[in-house]
């Protein structure tokens, strides 16, 4: 770390000190024991620039504390059968780690649907995930493979990428906006697979608009990207749309749902469920499990995400308009340029 970067640090943590006794705990709850490095994360966040990077990190303890994020891993949604259907249509799961220890997250893109509950699950589900891999996941990795790891990898799935899924980009916007303003600097590196003409079009679109620093982290692979994938991790952690050209990103893969780490029924979704089952009996002593939706309140979208979201809708529009052609180059290969 240079100078330069170690005096911001210094200046940020001096500025810490000044906030009041709820913000310091819900920051303590945050950081882990590693208070430098998620300030640095602000801070890279943040161009370095150490007011903007306070104001970021404040906004971001403010909303902690008034969506009682602290407590989420212990509100449940229930019955198991609504969080089962949220499992369905919003295709997330840990497909293993990178051989530097890195938490790799799957997601399917293409054929998550966000029509089984209302927007609140899926934010409160997002979130909760994202709880968890901070407080659960990479503490665990931390361990295992001892040294401080703090970031995960993340390969996207766009296999039956269509134009409707225009109707999710509100919902999509919403869920990037939380993790670019509350959990800034936690992906490595996204790796895009399996992508079909209707991406690259798009990405052609939207690539510009991106800073310097996110477009160093967007790869696009070429067909699953297995083969890349292959050289900074394991065959077990590959996620099971990787794992052969063409296999797409089938619900059930030949191995049957275990193998899909989107499943209810994979370990991690287990765990994770129980978790948070566990942690709501923790703090619900006696007294029956609410069930409803978490409220989150949703952060002003970015002008710049809002941008984004118009580029990508602009440019669905020009497909649909080109009647059907995306169905015909389906096929296409991404170069990713």
């Amino acid at each position: 770390m240079s100078n330069v970067h170690e005096e911001a640090i210094k200046t940020f943590l001096s500025l810490m000190e000044n906030v009041n006794e709820r913000m310091k705990g819900t920051f303590q709850n945050m950081h882990n024991g590693y208070p430098t490095e998620t300030l640095g994360r602000f801070l890279k966040a943040r161009d370095w620039d150490v007011q903007k990077a306070y104001k970021m990190l404040t906004d971001c303890l403010q909303w902690r504390i008034q969506n009682e994020i602290d407590n989420i891993l212990s509100k449940p949604i229930i019955p198991a059968d609504l969080y089962r259907a949220v499992r369905d249509s919003q295709l997330v799961g840990l497909s293993g780690y990178s051989k530097e220890g890195l938490p790799v997250i799957a997601i399917g893109v293409g054929l998550s649907t966000y029509d089984k509950a209302s927007v609140n699950y899926y934010v409160q589900s997002h979130i909760q995930m994202n709880e968890y891999r901070d407080r659960v996941v990479l503490p665990a990795a931390t361990e295992k493979y001892g040294r401080h790891i703090s970031t995960c990898l993340k390969v996207l799935d766009m296999t039956g990428l269509k134009l409707s899924a225009l109707n999710q980009i509100k919902l999509l916007t919403t869920i990037s906006t939380i993790d670019d303003l509350n959990y800034p600097e936690k992906t490595e590196t996204y790796y895009i697979v399996n992508a079909p003409y209707i991406f690259s079009a798009c990405w052609k679109a939207v690539k510009p608009l991106l800073q310097e620093r996110t477009k160093r982290k967007v790869q696009v692979l070429q067909g699953c990207g297995r083969d890349e994938l292959l050289k900074i991790m394991d065959y077990s952690s590959l996620p099971h749309f990787c794992r052969k050209e063409g296999s797409g990103s089938s619900r059930n893969s030949s191995n049957g749902t275990v193998a899909n780490c989107f499943s209810l029924d994979n370990t991690y979704h287990q765990q994770l469920y129980d978790y948070i089952k566990q942690q709501a009996t923790l703090t619900e002593t006696g007294r029956p499990i609410k069930q409803g939706s978490v409220h989150v309140a949703f952060p002003e979208l970015d002008p710049e995400d809002v941008k984004i979201a118009n580029t990508i809708e602009s440019e669905f529009q020009k497909l649909a308009d080109q009647n059907g052609i995306c169905n015909s180059v389906n096929g296409l290969k991404v170069t990713g340029d």
